[in-house]
């Protein structure tokens, strides 16, 4: 399975009772599609995957996969403590439709690459799907060298993607390098999207197309097309709104442009907080900045 383009990264909507909003869940996912997405990746780190409870995570899971009903591609996150809870979510995934996972260790205690490469290895042998590896350090507490993902591209059959959303752009060549070209990386990085996509980044993993509509699958088409100034234009026009959603936290700033655009789609979940007015403010002179 090759996937390219931009992999769009839906929020969860919440409705007032703390509930999952499913109407508006589908209305995203619509939306997102219409917006030129290539793919779709429900309940990564935008998607609040980590405040869902069992059963709502199975419920957004299977949810999407059906009203997404193939249309598009659906890549499915995973981010789990324990190898065994991670497995589950695998097989249950597979078990809906998922086209693919999108595989991110969590940690408490640090883990040995050893340990890593093992979660990985437990979880490509309890399914079929293809993996991507997600290295984001950030959200995560781990952090994935080149060289332990490569690794893990070569040894583990069904591994055979990688976002990398750590910021370093010589992590991608390194990538590409140490692969031979052979493993496709994913920027996952949204202000670093036009130096990973002339360096030969598959996709763009972004949560942007929610609030940029179809700038962001522009972006793209100029790369491929080669046409450089009008993608370094298009990047410069929305770099100040990618830096400002990546600052304030993907669902808190993600959900709030939706309510500016007249989706409901609710607040994050506590302990996260909902966008203060002054932030609200910020987001709508971006918005107009970059619609005029």
């Amino acid at each position: 399975m090759k996937l390219n383009g931009i992999i769009g990264y839906p929020v969860t909507p919440f409705s007032d009772d703390n509930t999952i909003n499913l109407p508006v869940l589908k209305q995203m996912l619509d939306l997102l599609i219409e917006n030129g997405c290539d793919a779709i990746a429900p309940l990564g780190s935008t998607g609040e995957s980590a405040y869902l409870e069992w059963d709502e995570w199975c419920l957004v899971a299977k949810t999407s996969i059906e009203s997404i009903n193939k249309r598009v591609p659906v890549i499915i996150g995973i981010s789990e403590l324990t190898t065994d809870q991670a497995i589950k979510k695998a097989q249950i995934a597979q078990s809906y439709g998922a086209d693919a996972l999108m595989v991110i260790p969590v940690s408490y205690w640090k883990l040995t690459n050893q340990e890593i490469f093992e979660y990985y290895q437990s979880i490509a042998q309890a399914t079929t799907l293809p993996i991507m590896i997600y290295n984001n350090p950030a959200t995560s507490g781990v952090d994935m060298s080149p060289e332990l993902i490569v690794r893990m591209f070569n040894n583990i059959a069904n591994i055979t993607m990688v976002k990398e959303s750590s910021g370093d752009i010589q992590r991608m060549h390194k990538i590409q390098e140490l692969s031979k070209g052979e493993l496709p990386f994913y920027n996952g990085c949204n202000p670093l999207a036009l130096e990973a996509l002339c360096a030969g980044a598959s996709g763009w993993c972004t949560a942007a197309p929610n609030l940029l509509g179809q700038q962001p699958q522009q972006l793209i088409e100029h790369v491929k097309n080669g046409e450089l100034e009008q993608a370094q234009k298009s990047f410069y026009q929305q770099l100040p709104l990618l830096r400002f959603i990546v600052n304030g936290g993907l669902p808190k700033t993600i959900k709030a442009g939706l309510q500016l655009k007249g989706v409901a789609a609710g607040s994050p979940r506590k302990p996260l907080s909902k966008a203060a007015d002054i932030e609200l403010n910020q987001l709508k002179q971006l918005l107009s900045e970059i619609e005029n």
